[in-house]
């Protein structure tokens, strides 16, 4: 750990480099996340939440290397958490009440990924790590003004109480209208890609491979889904996107279905052009694009870059057939629509080419509606391995463990409103100099900018080799920086509903420049959720412009009359959100909110409202300072102007640490006067089923939370999956978990969130 000084250095090194860095299309090297950033949500407006593989981190809690962090968005530091599975390519989630889930992973392991030295996998002492492949964690995200060393903020990590029914790794993860989760397909255990080779049983690869579904919380037994044998092979991570109908769009391979989730009917749509595949570990960048009144919310996804390798190049389960690297990245992109409000048929249609092909690239959606693609190699796949069919040994891989080569450092922004052929732009974009490859991450924040943070291409830490494993978080900031000026404005509410009555958002007149009618007219009210990243995607992103009129008011200001969500939650599902005003596409800071009544099941809905006819005053002028834009802006944060100013004062250091400082208690306290929805599920402290102390060969601080699961379940479980043990899968024969509790009985209402084990196995 850094001692206080070296902390206070590294955050006046970074203040420095934050300043200099408010240039549009620049980045800041903002900081250390102790972890590397396998995977990234945001919690809320003030945390980020970090997981990496179970591995070798130099940053240790409660006597092991840690895999788990909190990073705080205004002091740009990172708290290490405790974690008790291993989270190795899980999946993520958002809850309803804004909590976030992960499903999955890999089995325990030691140094050099060696499998856990206890029980075949299930744990190992030197790193302290469970099996993780069933387990299903929950968290409730904090902020500064609660105790984060609390049991409340900790993960819920216990797969004794709660379990999937399959073991699951690399599974795909997509929220329904009713707030609960569908966990599809996976790996049983690690491996390159998702069959043997010949691929003489493309079900079950012999038991390495996961051809089910399932929920959260459960509704039946795990069920066989064909797309999964059809696609075998290239099915990791499967593209998922919940559709207006409830059906969902799947992807995988270079096959693509609308799935029911209800009756698990399969509608086959047009394969993939030119046999680009865009699952990992070719890992296109994939998205949906924005959800606006204009689109009438129709979803078209856009999917661009991986790789169209031929098919016996790509391996099996141990490594590539050839040697990745020397394989060009697809520069293609194709636009989906798989539901056309028109009655005619889903077809791709060729959409502008990248700048560049690109492996691992990845799109986050910014709040002007334009997209951000970063990260990434021009050749190659993501994953790692010590030698392919080409390269017998690792001392003669070129790029170490890495199948990919050619950093991407300078990423493009995609405009889907231009016209075709001038889509795609780097103009005025800076470069990175740090290596964004397999394992990398990006999010958007509240004020707009991008926090990339990752990369490790290495089965263990490795800071010596070409591309090592990175902890250096990076924040970009995207072209709508160029303003002087940012929106802000008033009245968010706690929560939307899915219809109903309008609210009023007000905009004060310093917060524009100009004519009010003008700028009235050219604002929108946007929610933007993020999603779970990892592995170049953003599980659960989705952009949704809200209706809107306005009124310009005689004092300058503006009211905009906004209307609820599209009563249908499969558009927008249940769940947190930020919410931004973009004016002449520049955003404000986002405010978070949720997005349904907080608990999993039937969403209320109600009729839209018919919103107040726009009023305009010729006379009304903003007090705000110009704001320029260009043909890919987008929106930001309000106190950017404070921290530009600040640096101009030349008293960069003070006025930028006294910003934040300012940021950080506005923040607690508007924080501490608020209740989220989450707050009424109460937790508590309950043994965490894998016993403690001198039994774990650890200590006995234990700052993992082992509350009561319930907390996350409002819903009655049927879930009646075994109990995490040992796992006793043969690789040989196909895993088979009979549905049936078969000697563990959890009732998610009992208040001590108890579970009886009468066959179960404790470590």
């Amino acid at each position: 750990m850094f001692t206080p000084a070296a902390w206070l250095a590294l955050g006046l090194a970074a203040s420095s480099k934050l300043a200099a860095a408010q240039q549009a299309g620049s980045f800041a090297q903002v900081g250390n996340t102790q972890v590397s950033a396998m995977m990234m949500f945001l919690g809320n407006e003030e945390k980020v939440y970090i997981l990496d593989k179970t591995e070798g981190n130099a940053a240790q809690i409660d006597g092991h290397p840690a895999w788990g962090a909190a990073w705080d968005v205004n002091t740009h530091s990172a708290q290490v958490m405790e974690v008790l599975t291993n989270t190795f390519c899980a999946s993520g989630m958002h809850l309803p009440n804004g909590s976030y889930a992960t499903f999955g992973g890999n089995n325990a392991i030691g140094p050099l990924g060696s499998t856990g030295n206890v029980n075949a996998g299930a744990y190992d002492s030197t790193y302290g790590d469970y099996d993780g492949r069933k387990s299903i964690r929950i968290l409730n995200p904090c902020t500064s003004a609660d105790d984060m060393s609390s049991a409340q903020c900790q993960w819920f990590d216990n797969a004794t109480v709660l379990s999937m029914q399959k073991l699951r790794w690399y599974s795909a993860a997509e929220a329904l209208g009713d707030g609960s989760i569908a966990l599809i397909g996976g790996f049983v255990s690690g491996g390159y890609i998702n069959r043997n080779y010949p691929n003489t049983d493309p079900e079950y690869e012999g038991g390495a491979a996961e051809p089910t579904y399932e929920f959260f919380p459960s509704k039946g037994p795990a069920t066989v889904m064909n797309f999964m044998i059809t696609t075998s092979g290239l099915n990791s991570y499967a593209h998922t996107y919940l559709m207006p109908s409830g059906n969902m769009l799947i992807q995988a391979n270079i096959s693509t279905v609308l799935w029911n989730p209800s009756t698990n009917v399969e509608t086959p749509l047009p394969n993939m052009p030119g046999g680009v595949a865009r699952v990992y570990p070719a890992s296109g960048a994939v998205a949906m694009l924005p959800l606006t009144p204009a689109n009438n919310y129709t979803p078209t996804v856009i999917f661009c870059g991986g790789s169209d390798m031929p098919d016996e190049y790509w391996g099996d389960y141990s490594y590539p057939n050839y040697n990745t690297w020397t394989y060009p990245a697809s520069k293609d992109c194709q636009r989906l629509t798989p539901e056309p409000t028109d009655g005619s048929s889903p077809v791709y249609v060729s959409d502008d080419d990248m700048l560049e092909g690109r492996t691992m690239g990845q799109f986050i959606i910014l709040p002007d509606g334009t997209l951000l693609v970063i990260n990434g190699g021009i050749n190659g796949t993501a994953g790692y391995a010590q030698a392919t069919g080409q390269t017998p040994s690792y001392s003669l891989m070129p790029y170490g463990e890495s199948l990919a080569s050619g950093p991407v450092g300078t990423p493009a922004i995609y405009n889907p409103n231009l016209p075709a052929g001038s889509r795609w732009s780097n103009a005025g974009l800076s470069s990175t100099n740090i290596a964004r490859l397999y394992h990398s991450s990006a999010l958007l924040m509240p004020d707009a900018t991008v926090m990339i943070a990752g990369s490790n291409p290495n089965i263990d830490v490795n800071l010596t080799t070409i591309f090592p494993t990175t902890y250096t978080a990076e924040i970009f900031y995207p072209p709508y920086f160029s303003a002087s000026k940012r929106p802000t404005f008033s009245g968010a509410p706690q929560t939307l509903s899915y219809g109903g009555s309008s609210f009023d958002l007000t905009v004060p007149s310093s917060a524009y420049s100009g004519s009010g009618n003008a700028a009235a007219a050219n604002t929108t009210v946007v929610l933007l959720r993020g999603g779970f990243t990892t592995h170049a995607m953003n599980m659960g992103q989705r952009y949704l412009q809200l209706n809107n009129t306005y009124t310009v008011n005689s004092n300058d200001s503006i009211t905009l009359h906004v209307a609820q969500v599209p009563p249908n939650p499969n558009i927008f599902t249940p769940g947190p959100a930020l919410m931004f005003v973009v004016i002449d596409g520049i955003p404000s800071n986002g405010t978070m909110v949720i997005v349904g009544n907080g608990q999993i099941g039937t969403q209320p809905t109600q009729d839209a409202t018919v919103l107040p006819v726009s009023a305009q005053n010729p006379s009304a002028s903003g007090s705000g300072s110009g704001s320029s834009t260009s043909s890919n802006s987008a929106s930001g944060s309000s106190h950017t102007g404070a921290i530009v100013g600040a640096v101009i004062g030349a008293i960069a250091v003070i006025g930028i640490l006294g910003a934040l400082f300012g940021i950080f208690v506005a923040r607690r306290r508007r924080a501490a006067s608020r209740q989220h929805p989450a707050a009424a599920y109460a937790m508590k402290a309950t043994g965490d089923g894998y016993g403690s102390g001198a039994s774990r060969g650890r200590a006995t601080d234990d700052r993992a939370r082992h509350s009561d699961s319930s907390a996350f379940v409002p819903l009655q479980q049927d879930n009646s999956s075994n109990t995490w043990n040992a796992s006793n899968t043969s690789l040989h024969s196909p895993y088979r978990d009979t549905y049936g509790r078969e000697g563990a009985d959890y009732d998610p209402y009992n208040s001590d969130g108890a579970v009886q084990h009468t066959s179960g196995q404790r470590l």
